[in-house]
């Protein structure tokens, strides 16, 4: 069975990732209803981006993510029916690796210190390398679920995005990699040789005048 059998939209991310945090953050109120899920996922806050989705859509998409991939399951408690996702399984995420999946989920690309930090109400990281191991077990194998962007310029930590709407935007690649400087631009070391006989340059003139240009 393919982990990704198709790339999911905004919204499904969106639905996903909130029953994922809210399962690990506040199990007592798992399965959760649709009013509830909705208020879970347009939150103000850790979510990125902010989303306003109605109850109807939140229903539309459960539905979908339902009778599509079985992404979500139903469970009835009395009347009421409520849900939760089949993602871990279906995945095979292990505790590590659902903490950080739902953050990129939940709030896009981030360093491994940034998901360490976010994440202590999920899953408590020993250290930045635990983080680190989960997200590269997680970019393994014909169908990753993560991918680590090339670092930005200026910036110690390159970031990681999830894989479950497809592959990065050009958008994402372009923040990313450094500027094209195009055919024929002088390199780096070509911009510090020139700079290099250019104070060379400087400090003669300086010598000459200070010594009246004699020898």
């Amino acid at each position: 069975m393919k982990r990704l059998p198709r790339t999911l939209d905004e919204t499904e991310i969106r639905v996903l990732g909130a029953l994922l945090e809210k399962e690990q953050a506040t199990p007592d109120y798992y399965p959760m209803t649709v009013n509830g899920l909705t208020a879970a996922c347009n939150q103000k806050t850790n979510r990125d981006p902010v989303m306003q989705l109605s109850e109807a859509t939140v229903q539309e998409t459960l539905d979908h993510l339902f009778n599509e991939d079985v992404f979500a399951w139903r469970s009835r408690a009395g009347r009421t029916t409520k849900w939760k996702q089949n993602v871990d399984r279906r995945w095979q995420l292990g505790p590590a690796g659902k903490a950080v999946l739902t953050l990129l989920m939940l709030r896009g690309p981030q360093t491994v210190g940034e998901l360490r930090a976010r994440g202590d109400r999920l899953h408590e990281f020993e250290n930045l390398d635990a983080v680190e191991q989960a997200l590269q077990a997680l970019s393994l194998g014909e169908e990753p679920l993560v991918e680590e962007l090339p670092r930005r310029p200026g910036q110690k930590e390159s970031r990681w995005i999830h894989r479950i709407g497809g592959a990065p935007a050009r958008e994402e690649l372009a923040l990313a990699a450094p500027p094209d400087p195009g055919p024929g631009a002088p390199s780096r070391l070509d911009r510090l040789e020139a700079r290099v006989e250019e104070l060379e340059r400087l400090v003669s003139q300086w010598s000459d005048s200070s010594t009246g240009g004699t020898a």
